[in-house]
């Protein structure tokens, strides 16, 4: 009897094996399938305009070159671009900052009318963004900050689901740890930077993740609010690449590239901070 009990439970480990086995074959396939076009696009950028197109196709480079990149910025402005980009992307972090300390204050302060407040923050959520851009455009006009960078980065220094994320998780924090601090004499600022913040490291990474892809891929809104094309940022001067250079495959595999290959980078190093968020939600 207990022979056929083990046999039973070898082969059930035997199945379990099997389809693990069948699983993990499967997502490889498909992880190469998603990561080969990736990788098309990134070798091609270092390859000569005829090879883009030869055919058959080659994967690896046959005769490898940084001419693309070189000419990105030296006669397509990619400079400047990138220069806009980052200062976007650095007002945007700021932006986080001040996301965090509203959040901390509708988690952890009791002022009248706070959850009003606060689910009138949440509301905003339900308004497109390409609802509220003519408003948002007249204003700024105004204020005679159409076609300037401060007009660019103003209206997106805060958010309204950062601002929930935030709150939610703070929300958490003990005030016994809070009380302790402000004891100790720390005002409320200091508690904030030396407390908060880094208790809260596993949002503010995935916050900031989201925020450089967000001040990254800045598009609309530049290409709306600005009139001079030194304010344009990397988004819309790759759609410039693309249409003015329509049949310059390698020159357009060059910008793709410089786009897309920040955001892996920055992806594979924080995306430890990310499961451990989703951890730590499950948790709660």
């Amino acid at each position: 009897m207990k022979t056929a009990v083990q046999q039973a439970r070898a082969n059930s480990r035997s199945g379990e094996k099997t389809f693990q086995s069948f699983v993990a074959i499967l997502l490889t396939v498909g992880g190469l399938l998603m990561v080969l076009p990736f990788a098309w696009m990134i070798l091609s950028s270092f390859k000569t305009e005829g090879e883009v197109t030869q055919i058959p196709p080659t994967i690896w480079p046959q005769h490898f070159t940084l001419d693309n990149f070189k000419i990105l910025f030296d006669s397509m402005a990619f400079g400047t671009y990138l220069t806009n980009t980052l200062v976007i992307v650095l007002a945007s972090f700021f932006g986080l900052f001040l996301n965090a300390m509203a959040g901390y204050g509708f988690a952890k302060f009791k002022f009248k009318g706070r959850g009003f407040l606060f689910y009138l923050v949440l509301a905003t959520m339900m308004i497109p963004g390409q609802v509220t851009m003519i408003p948002v455009y007249l204003i700024l006009n105004q204020m005679g900050l159409t076609n300037t960078m401060m007009g660019i980065v103003l209206p997106g220094l805060v958010g309204a689901f950062a601002i929930f994320l935030f709150r939610q998780f703070m929300s958490d924090i003990p005030e016994e740890l809070l009380e302790a601090t402000r004891l100790d004499g720390a005002g409320e600022f200091r508690t904030f930077l030396q407390i908060v913040l880094p208790i809260s490291t596993p949002i503010l990474a995935v916050q900031a993740i989201l925020t450089f892809i967000g001040g990254w891929n800045s598009f609309l809104w530049p290409l709306i609010i600005a009139n001079d094309e030194k304010l344009y940022t990397l988004s819309v001067g790759l759609s410039l690449l693309k249409g003015q250079n329509e049949s310059q495959f390698a020159l357009q595999m060059a910008g793709s590239t410089f786009m897309v290959l920040p955001i892996m980078i920055i992806f594979i190093v924080f995306q430890k901070y990310i499961i451990e968020n989703y951890t730590i939600s499950g948790i709660k």
